[in-house]
């Protein structure tokens, strides 16, 4: 059996932070080309003439970025999972993530296959991890070679460069190294990969159709299995059940989401307290998943840019937390201004698709008014529209822009009121500083908001000059950029892939 390799993108929540915590609030989430990768292969390729009689098979995970191989022992007959070694502390995603492939390899699979689906399983499993760059942080690496922060030095690391630990500075009993990531969703992400390769190698689903055809209904019913195996793994391995945006954009790539009645999981809750895995996996697939998705990515012409503004992560639970607080400490006041928040997020939605049905129905003007206005400030854009298309698109130019500042008004009075940074001084005055420069559309923090990052949506070729601008406020611009894909199967271990590029770009004279 030959490896199985697959992938699933980063996220970045454009627009719906907090608010998509609850039914029937959308959110606008863009998928990345940042990807975790998940490479499954046999442990053994010879069974031994006993095995069929053993009870338990061997499963090993490799996170060679964090120098950890960790070796498990999984139960035949309950699918537990077993800790035998490892050179450090657990991965509950992907160990929730190998129960639940299996068990749903076994309660769907077909009475002949049931041979080869055991062999596969005694011939144990072997899986690598990795992901790329852009979810961790290497700030303080390209700092401490004394070198100017921007996307050249990181576009100079090796790619799947090691990850060191931020250890912080305790009285060093039970520290647990933190590694500072860029809140790109690296666990909903590596959780959606290694469930994707499990269930394609394990046969419950056929990935490969993808190059072909996104449309077939047998494909997108595989992709369904993996969305439903991702978020269940997901949420019992964060002890909670989110939102599911992160997972679900990893699954089906850039949105318009709102999520799943979170009833849908409950049996898989109470399976933490001993029901067999097998019976919660059927009663999860067979359960009603009322998500809702359709397609959003941003209109032509225009480049998302994120920055690393330096300070730290923020935790997002203990934000989550907060925000639910105050909305039962004061109801009247939290409905309000989640009201407010939810139109301004639907007018930039409206005002984002207007602008891909303005690129499509007059694209010659939409393509040159991008490129005039993405060399000035917002304020002269007007000047620019002679036209009645042209005064359309510019309309909804400016339009965007002034949900953009409605939304990030909102969720600062939000973030007063309940006593976290959601969007925090420091933020708010580079955010600002964003939005005022040259062929700037939109600026401000995603998702739940805090420390952890800020974005901006630029047009035309304007993005390397805030990127630059950037670093003078002492933010690193990440090289992290919108691309609208889903999980996919690849070809083969992206370690190799990045080798041969690389030679195949030396001309040797």
């Amino acid at each position: 059996m030959e490896a199985v390799v697959a992938s699933a993108p980063g996220k970045v929540l454009l627009t719906g932070g907090y608010l998509i915590l609850e039914r029937p609030n959308a959110g606008l989430v863009l998928s990345t080309n940042s990807r975790f990768f998940a490479i499954v292969k046999p442990l053994y390729h010879q069974l031994k003439p006993d095995s069929w009689a053993w009870g338990w098979t061997d499963v090993k995970l490799t996170s060679p970025q964090l120098s950890r191989e960790s070796i498990y022992k999984l139960s035949l007959k309950n699918l537990s999972l077993e800790y035998v070694s490892s050179s450090d502390s657990k991965n509950p995603f992907v160990e929730q993530a190998v129960q639940y492939c299996v068990a749903a390899a076994r309660a769907t699979v077909d009475k002949n296959k049931k041979d080869s689906l055991e062999k596969l399983l005694l011939q144990g499993l072997d899986i690598t991890i990795l992901g790329s760059n852009d979810f961790y942080s290497y700030r303080n690496q390209i700092e401490a070679r004394g070198l100017p922060l921007t996307p050249d030095a990181l576009a100079a690391l090796p790619p799947f460069a090691s990850i060191t630990f931020n250890a912080e500075e305790s009285n060093g009993e039970n520290c647990k190294p933190e590694v500072a990531k860029t809140g790109l969703g690296s666990s909903a992400a590596m959780t959606t990969a290694v469930v994707a390769a499990l269930l394609h190698y394990l046969r419950v689903v056929d990935l490969s159709s993808v190059l072909e055809d996104h449309q077939h209904e047998k494909y997108t019913a595989d992709l369904d299995l993996v969305h439903v195996i991702a978020q269940t793994a997901h949420c019992i391995a964060q002890g909670k059940v989110g939102s599911g945006f992160d997972v679900s954009s990893a699954v089906y790539g850039s949105q318009r989401y709102v999520r799943f009645s979170p009833e849908v999981l409950s049996s898989a809750q109470v399976a933490v307290k001993g029901t067999p895995l097998q019976e919660v996996v059927l009663e999860i697939l067979k359960g009603t998943w009322d998500h809702e998705r359709t397609k959003f990515s941003l209109p032509p012409l225009m480049t998302l840019v994120l920055g690393e503004p330096g300070t730290g992560g923020s935790s997002t639970p203990s934000m989550v937390g907060a925000v639910k607080k105050w909305q039962k400490a004061d109801p009247q006041k939290s409905l309000e201004t989640w009201r407010k928040l939810s139109e301004a997020n639907s007018a930039l939605e409206t005002q984002l698709s207007t602008l891909s049905k303005l690129a499509e129905q007059h694209w010659d003007e939409y393509e040159s008014l991008i490129k005039s206005c993405s060399i000035l400030k917002s304020e002269k854009w007007i000047q620019q529209a002679a036209k009645p298309n042209q005064e359309a698109i510019i309309k909804a130019l400016l339009g965007a822009r002034d949900a953009m500042l409605r939304i990030r008004y909102h969720m600062h009075q939000m973030g007063e009121a309940a006593g976290v940074p959601i969007e925090p001084e420091s933020q708010t005055s580079l955010l600002d500083a964003t939005m005022n420069m040259e062929g700037v559309l939109l600026a401000g923090v995603p998702g739940a908001g805090g420390f952890d990052a800020v974005f901006a949506v630029t047009l035309g070729d304007s993005g390397s000059h805030v990127a630059s601008s950037w670093s003078s406020f002492n933010v690193l611009a990440l090289l992290v950029r919108e691309d609208p894909h889903g999980v996919s199967l690849e070809s083969a271990d992206p370690r190799t892939k990045e080798i041969t590029s690389s030679i195949s770009s030396v001309h040797i004279e």
